[in-house]
């Protein structure tokens, strides 16, 4: 709690780089809206995913929905810039790819989703035609954490914001975690309430709607988040997250608050070994955290960890294999019975495309 109040104490110390930040977005986006800076558009459906800040909003979650939902119906591939990857430039993932040419979040949709193209690139706006090349019978493409890259103009632009920390109440980088204009919210053809309570009241859906205050035709979906059944990191083999008395978590990502609020509901003790978002994990990192788990000494213990980080750890394989080391998946859920609208014009939206053609 103290640690709390003083990193939240200090990021209000440097207010006035907020406001040196907040002018330069500022000038950037009039430029585009001038049309001084261009934006590029292309010939086939392209779905944005982003956000107005930095950190987990469910990004990742959001795009395995996309392409789990359109994959049977359309050819459709994925974009990412590939954060923290060791390599530049524009790759395409195949079958002896790593997390470390493509980077975390990409390696893990090549992972779920082995037929669909998944290729990474800096510069979405030189990648784009390179990926259409190698892939040329590919009818639409999400990207993923697109949204401020104003360079590509989306046909459909996802806006993703936690309902923990809604974008109206938040505040610019280096105070807040705003790293977009709020503004540009209206920029969004649909925006996602994510991580919101699975009770959430209409009542409290109507204020945040009324926060928002969507454009017309801007539609407001509100999802909670939903973990899917553990499975060993090597083997597959599921398990149960209650058979276990102590669980040691280890996160690289940039919110666990969800997963400690789970282990909380659901396991009788559990410790953590929290690394930076993206960390990239050395074999250091990985004896130290057999050293922490052997330290445990209940009989029935396990280790956990996202989908994200179990794809910068399948580098150990060899080390991996004997430790209780499991998987955690997470997806959205849709409130209010909306996802089958959501889905809707998700495929609207590719279907209308391809007519106009």
């Amino acid at each position: 709690m103290f640690s709390n109040f003083f990193l939240k104490s200090f990021r209000i110390l440097l207010l006035p780089f907020a406001l040196l930040y907040w002018l330069g977005i500022s000038i950037r986006n009039w430029l585009y809206k001038k049309n001084i800076f261009k934006s590029a558009s292309f010939g086939l459906p392209l779905i944005c995913v982003g956000n107005l800040s930095v950190g987990g909003t469910g990004k990742s979650p959001m795009v395995e929905y996309l392409v789990e939902k359109l994959k049977n119906s359309f050819k459709v591939a994925t974009l990412s810039r590939g954060y923290k990857r060791k390599t530049k430039g524009y790759a395409l993932a195949h079958e002896n790819t790593s997390a470390l040419e493509i980077g975390d979040e990409p390696m893990q949709f090549h992972l779920k989703f082995p037929d669909v193209p998944v290729a990474v690139g800096e510069r979405r706006i030189e990648a784009i035609p390179q990926l259409l090349h190698d892939r040329p019978e590919t009818q639409a493409i999400i990207l993923d954490d697109a949204f401020q890259h104003r360079q590509i103009r989306a046909g459909l632009n996802v806006l993703l914001t936690d309902y923990n920390n809604l974008f109206t109440r938040d505040f610019y980088l280096p105070t807040g975690d705003l790293r977009d204009l709020k503004s540009n919210c209206k920029r969004a053809e649909i925006i996602v309430v994510t991580k919101c309570k699975p009770d959430l009241s209409a009542e409290e859906k109507k204020k945040i709607i009324n926060e928002i205050g969507p454009m017309p035709g801007q539609h407001i979906f509100f999802t909670a988040i939903e973990y899917g059944e553990i499975y060993h990191v090597k083997t597959k083999k599921p398990s149960k997250l209650h058979d276990k008395k102590e669980v040691l978590l280890v996160s690289g990502i940039a919110n666990p608050r969800p997963l400690k609020k789970l282990l909380e509901e659901h396991s009788q003790t559990y410790y953590m070994m929290q690394y930076r978002d993206h960390h990239i994990f050395t074999i250091d990192d990985l004896n130290d955290i057999k050293k922490r788990f052997e330290s445990i000494e209940a009989g029935s213990k396990m280790i956990l960890t996202t989908e994200k980080d179990a794809v910068r750890l399948a580098k150990f394989q060899d080390q991996v294999t004997e430790l209780p080391l499991y998987v955690i998946p997470v997806r959205h859920h849709f409130l209010f019975e909306e996802g089958l609208k959501f889905d809707e014009l998700i495929t609207g939206f590719i279907k209308n495309f391809k007519q106009r053609e």
